[in-house]
């Protein structure tokens, strides 16, 4: 009797012990994860074009001045309208007014402020989607220094108003890459892909094309170039079957 009860007590510690071991075996396969990074990036040409330019008026009465510069206002109106462009695209800002004084010493060296006239500047911006024909005017701009009109332009904005889509579709991809870059580490190790375990999204990134910009972490945006390339990565990780 005491020996059947030894030799039951003694198969319940093997079975226990291969139970724990298939147990523990079954968990640390359960941990088995590979993480991988995901990317993938396009190509595209902006759609919305922002430019603007600033001009000046001085004069030592303000209201000589202010004339001068309504009249540069109407004439870049004109300017503007004649190339093609709409009134609603076309903003004029409100006219920014400065006294100006030199700083001068007399002769016995005692400094004095001398009043040299009030200066007025006014700036004009344009918003359109006809990209090509508002560069067209940026590069143009001298037309109006000719006029007579002391005219400064700025470098045009470029914008893209469907950057959801683009998103969109650049994470698709780049769930796609990663998945299939798991999938062949997975195979080269003899083991098949589970399921997604986690997934980290990446910055997205716009910068111009064929430049060397550099991303940044909270994300790259470049409003300065007509052709664009935008790129998001995803960290994901897997389980291993």
């Amino acid at each position: 009797m005491k020996l059947v009860t030894s030799i039951i007590a003694g198969l319940a510690f093997i079975i226990g012990i291969w139970i724990a071991a298939s147990a523990y075996t079954s968990r640390a396969k359960s941990l088995e994860t590979v993480t991988v990074t995901g990317s993938a990036e396009t190509d595209f040409v902006s759609d919305l074009i922002v430019w603007s330019g600033y001009y000046a008026r001085k004069s030592m009465d303000l209201k000589n001045a202010y004339a001068m510069l309504k009249e540069d206002e109407k004439s870049i109106r004109t300017y503007l309208k004649e190339k093609g462009i709409a009134d609603n695209q076309i903003v004029f800002s409100a006219i920014d007014i400065n006294k100006e004084f030199s700083y001068e010493r007399d002769q016995y060296g005692r400094s004095a402020d001398r009043f040299t006239g009030y200066n007025l500047t006014q700036t004009v911006r344009i918003e359109s989607n006809d990209v090509d024909k508002v560069l067209d005017i940026s590069r143009q701009a001298t037309d109006l220094i000719e006029k007579g009109i002391e005219f400064t332009s700025y470098a045009p904005a470029f914008y893209y108003t469907k950057l959801k889509d683009v998103k969109m579709d650049l994470l698709a991809k780049a769930s796609a890459d990663g998945q299939q870059r798991a999938e062949i580490i997975a195979k080269n190790a003899g083991s098949k892909l589970g399921k997604l375990k986690k997934a980290n999204l990446g910055v997205f990134q716009i910068t111009g094309k064929n430049t060397n910009e550099d991303y940044s972490y909270g994300g790259t945006f470049n409003t300065s170039s007509l052709n664009k390339t935008g790129s998001i990565t995803i960290r994901m990780e897997f389980t291993l079957k």
